[in-house]
């Protein structure tokens, strides 16, 4: 099979599909891997690696997508790339349907196969490919959080972990999955007060014995998200349903009555936003203000710190790319639930229950 490596094009976005390491394993096994010329340098990888690992490097991505039959990125098509793809042929990358009437009409006229990372999904539940990626954006959305509530970024002013004499910032954050808990490790680390919020009582049980005694945890109903919101300094909204559009847990009238200068960092932005005035910013523009409250709701976090992220995100996703190239379409479905769970579209038809009931349309089993 002839894999293609593209370079990306959303804003600042610095990640690359495949490490020369990935390149290696996959011509090992008898395929041809193509890759955009420059493709890994936001990476800190140059062209000779990917030389020395057997790629071809290729100077554009037409030629790229016109002869690959698999196509690996980190983020969905943009509208730039639509007119490069063509039917029957195999996207694997972070789609986020949910959150694009546009984007998933688009595929399913370019009647493409899209596997999509985000949805790939082990038996036991694991997220494999997804959980690199909320792993450095929880981490990161503390680092950025604290940033903006910096007066100078329109923030309260306010240093996260205080000073002796001081009260500390206070933290709160929605959701206790991968992304949440590892932002409350670091605001935690840093000497925030920190409150983190999640229906699951297990998940909060386990919480509260591996976190630090600056960390409170709560049950999430619309009561408490209310009241913890209310008294916030900095939110962190991490809440995600697997392929669906996130839930909008903070509405305009709630977020008239945060404190003036508050931060929230709405990391559910690839799924939609969990708030009713959350909309996708870019590292170029990361923030704007509704209503005193600072908006930073990027969509691509992970890219800013790409020599980090591509490592973690390759990491994960290798195995299941050599299962596409190895048994093909039919082999990587009939024998990986992983594979099934990852199908979100099959040549026009979505495959995925929780895009379809997103935008209303049918959804079908390309198995039968």
């Amino acid at each position: 099979m002839i894999i293609g490596v593209p370079k990306e094009i959303k804003n600042n976005e610095h990640r690359i599909a495949m490490v020369p390491a990935g390149v290696e394993t996959i011509c090992r096994a008898g395929h041809e891997v193509l890759v955009e010329k420059g493709a890994g340098l936001g990476s800190g990888i140059p062209d000779d690696r990917y030389i020395a690992a057997g790629a071809k490097i290729i100077n554009g991505p037409k030629d790229i997508f016109a002869k690959a039959e698999l196509i690996v990125k980190i983020k969905e098509p943009q509208p730039a790339e639509y007119a490069f793809l063509r039917e029957g042929q195999i996207l694997f990358t972070f789609f986020h349907f949910a959150a694009s009437r546009a984007l998933t009409e688009a595929m399913l006229k370019s009647k493409i196969i899209a596997f999509a990372y985000e949805t790939l999904q082990t038996a036991d539940g694991e997220l494999p490919c997804l959980t690199p990626m909320s792993e450095v954006a929880g981490r990161m959305a503390v680092h950025e959080g604290a940033k903006y509530l910096e007066e100078p970024m329109k923030g309260r002013g306010i240093l996260l972990g205080g000073v002796p004499g001081v009260y500390p910032a206070e933290v709160i954050i929605l959701g206790a999955g991968v992304v949440g808990a590892n932002a409350c490790k670091m605001a935690a680390g840093r000497g925030a007060n920190v409150t983190i919020l999640d229906v699951n009582l297990n998940r909060l049980r386990y919480l509260d014995e591996i976190m630090p005694p600056n960390v409170h945890t709560l049950m999430s109903n619309a009561h408490t998200v209310r009241n913890s919101v209310q008294k916030a300094d900095l939110v962190i909204s991490s809440v995600l349903i697997r392929g669906g559009k996130a839930p909008q847990l903070i509405t305009r009238e709630l977020l008239k009555t945060m404190k003036p200068g508050a931060v929230i960092v709405d990391v559910a932005i690839d799924q939609g936003g969990s708030l009713e005035t959350s909309k996708p910013t870019t590292h170029d523009q990361p923030t704007y203000v509704v209503d005193d409250i600072v908006h930073y709701c990027v969509t691509n976090m992970p890219g800013a710190v790409a020599r980090t992220s591509t490592y973690a995100l390759t990491n994960a996703t290798l195995p299941y790319i050599l299962m596409l190239v190895d048994r093909g379409i039919d082999g990587a479905l009939k024998s990986s639930h992983e594979m099934r769970r990852a199908l979100n579209m099959f040549k026009g038809e979505i495959t995925i229950q929780e895009v379809a009931q997103t935008f209303g349309l049918p959804c079908s089993n390309p198995l039968g």
